[in-house]
């Protein structure tokens, strides 16, 4: 599920990716614009500088901009900066595996084995969509198809 740190961040991103080139927002107006708590954003909007996503300028003209063009920025990436791992339960991420503890046996668990691939589509689908595409509300997206869902929808 979405934190809410990561709904907002986000929310800041469509609102930094609508700059136009080599503008920059601040965070008080970044937050008054998308109803965020200004000193949640600062946090925020830290962590996805210190991730690359983000880069900052002091002093007049200063503020927030994105780091690298909106087509560059994968929503995946954001959301794992911000939330973590993409898995709904720890015994089926990647990066974050740990053991259930009323688990005996991973490797056969019907419900890890079907989280799995829940993690997978996820992944697939935001390691592939651009903040560009985001912002766009996801016009020019296309969902790529995995080699074992079309075994099954061939079949």
């Amino acid at each position: 599920m979405l934190t809410k740190k990561g709904k907002y961040g986000l929310k800041a991103l469509v609102d930094l990716a609508r700059l136009g080139p080599g503008e920059t927002a601040f965070i008080n107006d970044i937050a008054l614009r998308n109803n965020i708590p200004k000193k949640f954003l600062d946090t925020i909007l830290l962590e996805l500088r210190n991730a690359g996503v983000l880069r900052s300028k002091k002093g007049p003209g200063g503020g927030y901009s994105l780091s690298r063009p909106a087509s560059e920025i994968r929503i995946g990436h954001v959301i794992r900066t911000l939330d973590g791992p993409l898995a709904p339960i720890r015994c089926a991420s990647r990066t974050a595996y740990e053991a259930c503890d009323d688990c005996s046996d991973p490797e056969r668990c019907q419900v890890r084995r079907s989280m799995t691939e829940v993690r997978d589509a996820i992944a697939e689908i935001l390691d592939n969509m651009s903040l560009e595409q985001f912002v766009a509300g996801g016009a020019d997206f296309e969902v790529p198809e995995r080699e074992d869902r079309r075994a099954s929808h061939t079949a």
